[in-house]
Formats: C-alpha cells, structure tokens, sequence
C-alpha cells in the first residue's frame, strides 16, 4: 500500500483552521483508522489552478498526519465524461508532485453498493419514486423564503416504490420518466433537504460500464457512500457545498454507517484576469478562441505546463494564501512572483535579443571570434559557466540605442559609450540608415580591448550595459509574449455579448526574428531559461520542433506583487 507520509525534510506548514479541525478529531478519538482524504474531480474536463488548490488542501492534510490521500473520479453522468480527461487528470496530479500511488478509484465501480444503498432507504421509507418531471420538482420545491410543496407520489408505499425503482434499472422507462427522490422535509429552511432528487434515468452508453446501468445516481448521494466505502475520515469540499453538509450527513445516517466521514469546508481562489469556469473554459476552447485546453493564457494546468510555471511555484502559491475559510480573489501577480521565486535561483541565464538591432566593430579583423567565460546563474554558483562568442558583428536590443537620446536614457548614443555584458566597452561613430525610409539599419562602432569584463581595466565606467549576440553564432528563435487574457473574471453575461468584448486583443504578441546565443548542449522542450533584462521563458512543447525553437515567456522579470499588492494576500487567508 502506497500512503502519504510526512516528509521530515520539508519545510513545516503552519497550522491553519483546517489542520485544527483534524488534530482536535485524532486527539477525541473520533476515528480508529488512519486519517483519509480524497480529491474527487468529474473527467469532464481538464483540471485549472483552483483544482490544484483543492488538490493541495486534501494531500498536505493526509501527508501531514501521515494517512492517505485518494483520487476518486465522480463520473456518475455518462453524458459528458471521457477517458481522454481520467489520463489528463491523472497526468496533471503526478505532474503536481501528489501522487495518490495505488491509491486511485472510480466512483462508477461503486455502482452496486450505491444502488443497494437506495434500497435501504426505500425500506426505510425513506426515499420513493417521483414521476414529476424535472421542470415540475424544481416548482414544487419552493424558494428561500416560502416552502416546497409535496410531490403527489411521496406516499407511495416501499413496496411499490422498490418495484419501481427496480424497472427503472432494468431500463423499463424513457429519460426524464422517474426519479428516485429522499423523503425529508419539504418546510427545511434548507433547500438542499427538501426531497433531493437521488437518481435519475439517463439511457447513454458509460465511458467504462458500457450499457450496464442506465439509472445513475447524483453527487450528492453518491459521494457519502464512496467515502465511506473508501474509508474517508475527513470529506474537504469548496465553500459552496457547506449547504449540502446536512444531506451528506443525512444520508451516512440513514444508513447506520459507523465512524462516519466528516465534510469540512474551505474557500474557493479566484485569480483575476482568468476563468476557471467550466463552461466558460470550454466556450473559450469550442469557440477557437484559445489554442486549446493547453493555451498558454488559459490557467489550466496544461496551460500553466506549457507556459513554463513549475510544480513548485504552484505549491508555493497555495501555501502563500493558506487555508481560505471564504471564496478569495487572489490577484495574478502573485502567481507570478511564485514562479519568479521559484526560477530565479534554479535556471541558467542567457542573452537574448528580441528586437535585433546590427552593430559592426569596425576595429575588429572580419572573420576572428573570441570565446568569454560567463556565470550561468549569478545567485547560484553551483549552475557553473559557459563559454559565449564575441566576434566583429553582433546584434542589440533595438530599444537600446537612440540617436537623438531622451532625459534619463542610459544606453548607447551616436558619440557614446555602453558595456556589452560580459565582454567590452563600445563606442557609436557612425548611424547607417535606409535612404528611403530613415530606418536605422545598423550602426559603426568601435570597441575598447582593456575594458574585458574581470580584466585589469575592466573598472572603466559607463553609464549602462547592455545584451548582445554574436551574429555569425546566433540562434534565431521565436517568441511568444503573454499578458492576461480576459479584461476581467467573466465571459458573456447578456444576450449578444460575445467573448470578443473580454478578451484582451493584446494578450499575445508572436516576434519572430529573435536572436539567441549559442546553447552548448541542444535544449528541450519545457527547458527554462533567464532571458537577461527580459523575464524567464521556456520552450514551446506544441510549437517547437528541431527545425524550430519557440519560446513562450513565463513572466517579466519585473516583480509587482509587493508593490501592486501591499498586504491583500494577508487579508485573503484570514
């Protein structure tokens, strides 16, 4: 048996109100077998950031008092789910760092034991068979302020009620014909409690019991019963099932279940700027708004894989906004400043130029190169060097020179002096231009041979430094620049909206003529890398091929969570 175990080597997690909730049921006593949590995701769908919230919350609880944690898919409605979303779930988990080991379930092979289930109660008197149509139980249900109305079939007595719920299985009626309701209370304040719908008929071949049921029962009376058969202490669910706690617990009761799992509450995390919504997600994919459920903009787990964010600057974000007891609007910048945290000691940095600009050093014989030793990564020694070639003909940034310079510019001007990072001091002489139109094509310079980086007249100051690249070695790459993809957390409210009107017709900006330096071992797809002055990017896995390298930028360099943000993440994890 795989199981979750504490890991004395990481970092302590402090104790939130969820870790109290726990610790306070071992110390009574409440259960006599290991602490057990459970991720049910329905493979519908492909999992997002706030799936990986809840992922977080139920593996730390199991890590941290060395019990189990399960992955359980709900898939109890054949009509929307697919093999192709159980492997992309199960992929993004491992990909998560919380692997359930052999740990894995399916809610659809409880299918007996939940029928069974159904039929305690009907004995019980306690569930029957409504033929009200599903137009007609949400009108008799009531609202928050007046109460439901009883179906007309509510005393049917257990025996009729078993006989029809049994020719219900066995597919003696169309779609929509019954329903199998619990008998509760149709006055509870509580809406949930009055006579939920537990099964319904749906005639749909099932992705992995093919036609052998066609009545399937809902979550919320299905869910109960898999934890408990599970062995499921503790069911953590999002905020917005809070009001289904009576029912979960309604129905453990009802059915004697000893030592029976407890649903605790936490918030849902909202980014800004993003969807997590299902629906809205798939419109954006349906729609071809996106390039696929592993867009680069989209906060899907694919997406943010793409991308270039890593598992642990996931987990450094969840545990930065802690255990929300509400739902929290969390803003993306500090996604972002996870992940920054997480690269800037881990990757190697290079030059980069994405808008090239030629500059000829006229006192450089053509032909001859040199090789410079620089840092991989000047936070991380351990990262070594490389060699890198400076030869007569390299290119720059384009926005680091300007000929007729403004207040404040540090960079290279016509007369002027900058240091090539790593290598020289050069000297603008000479702007050429195209006749026709003025555009800078490239500029004469000369270079200072004392002024080698870490040289003996290295000291020589200037005002500024730029990247370059070697053009008889440089790399030609493209790149993807990102910026949030929606103007704000939602998608069409009102009849003729479209999502043209959300999204941000500049949240991607392709440059395709983009200069590197030489790597000296061929890079793969998913490797990140530091672009220096511009931010931290990683290579393509849909787009690059060995004819090709395309990058995808993570995120600038610049950091705006503190500044943009002040104390909110404090404010959010109360």
């Amino acid at each position: 048996m795989t199981d979750v175990n504490v890991n004395e080597n990481e970092s302590a997690v402090p104790e939130n109100y969820m870790d109290r909730l726990i610790r306070e049921d071992i110390e009574e006593g409440v259960f006599s077998r290991e602490i057990c949590t459970r991720f049910p995701p329905e493979p519908n769908g492909y999992l997002h950031i706030g799936s990986a919230f809840a992922i977080h919350a139920n593996y730390e609880i199991a890590r941290k008092n060395g019990g189990r944690f399960h992955l359980r898919f709900d898939d109890t409605n054949p009509l929307k789910e697919d093999m192709e979303y159980v492997k992309s779930i199960t992929q993004d988990i491992e990909w998560l760092g919380c692997s359930p080991g052999e740990h894995v379930y399916y809610g659809s092979d409880y299918s007996e034991e939940i029928c069974r289930s159904a039929e305690v109660l009907i004995q019980k008197g306690k569930a029957y068979v409504c033929d009200l149509t599903a137009e007609e139980v949400t009108a008799c249900r009531g609202t928050l302020t007046e109460p439901g109305t009883d179906s007309p079939y509510r005393d049917r007595s257990p025996e009729e009620n078993l006989r029809l719920f049994r020719a219900m299985r066995n597919g003696e009626y169309p779609n929509g014909a019954k329903v199998l309701r619990a008998r509760i209370d149709m006055a509870s304040p509580n809406i949930n409690l009055r006579d939920p719908v537990l099964y319904r008929i749906i005639h749909a071949e099932h992705y992995r019991t093919g036609n052998a049921w066609c009545i399937y029962p809902m979550y919320d009376f299905a869910h109960p019963i898999q934890d408990a058969l599970e062995g499921v202490t503790h069911s953590l669910c999002s905020i917005e099932f809070k009001d289904h706690r009576p029912l979960y617990e309604w129905v453990l009761n009802e059915l004697d279940i000893p030592e029976a799992p407890r649903q605790r509450e936490f918030g849902r995390v909202n980014l800004t700027g993003v969807v997590t919504s299902k629906r809205y997600l798939r419109a954006l994919v349906d729609g071809n708004y996106v390039d696929g459920w592993d867009d680069p903009r989209l906060p899907t787990l694919r997406g943010l894989r793409r991308r270039g964010f890593t598992p642990d600057s996931i987990k450094d974000f969840v545990h930065e906004i802690g255990m929300v007891r509400n739902t929290a609007m969390v803003d993306y910048s500090l996604l972002e400043h996870c992940v920054r945290q997480d690269l800037k000691a881990k990757v190697p940095a290079i030059m980069a130029v994405l808008n090239p600009l030629k500059v000829v050093l006229t006192n450089v014989e053509a032909g001859t190169s040199e090789w410079l030793k620089m840092d991989n990564n000047s936070e991380n020694a351990e990262l070594g060097t490389r060699d890198v070639p400076f030869s007569g003909t390299l290119y720059i940034e384009r926005e680091d020179f300007m000929e007729v310079p403004v207040k404040g510019f540090r960079r290279l001007v016509l007369g002027g002096e900058v240091r090539l990072k790593g290598a020289y001091i050069i000297r603008c002489n000479e702007v050429i231009k195209d006749a026709a139109t003025g555009e800078i094509l490239e500029l004469r310079c000369t270079y200072d041979p004392d002024t080698k980086s870490g040289g003996p007249l290295s000291g020589r100051k200037v005002k500024g430094t730029v990247q370059w690249v070697s053009a008889a070695h440089a790399l030609k790459c493209e790149v993807y620049l990102y910026e949030q993809l929606l103007a704000d957390n939602n998608g069409p409210k009102e009849e003729g909206e479209t999502w043209e009107q959300y999204i941000n017709p500049h949240s991607v900006t392709l440059l395709k003529d983009c200069l590197l330096e030489p790597f000296e071992n061929t890079p793969q797809p998913g490797d990140k890398f530091q672009f220096l002055r511009h931010g931290y990017f990683c290579i393509d896995s849909k787009r690059s091929s060995e004819q090709k390298l395309v990058f995808n930028r993570i995120v600038p360099l610049k950091d705006t969570w503190k500044s943009k943000a002040g104390n909110k993440l404090q404010d959010v994890a109360k």
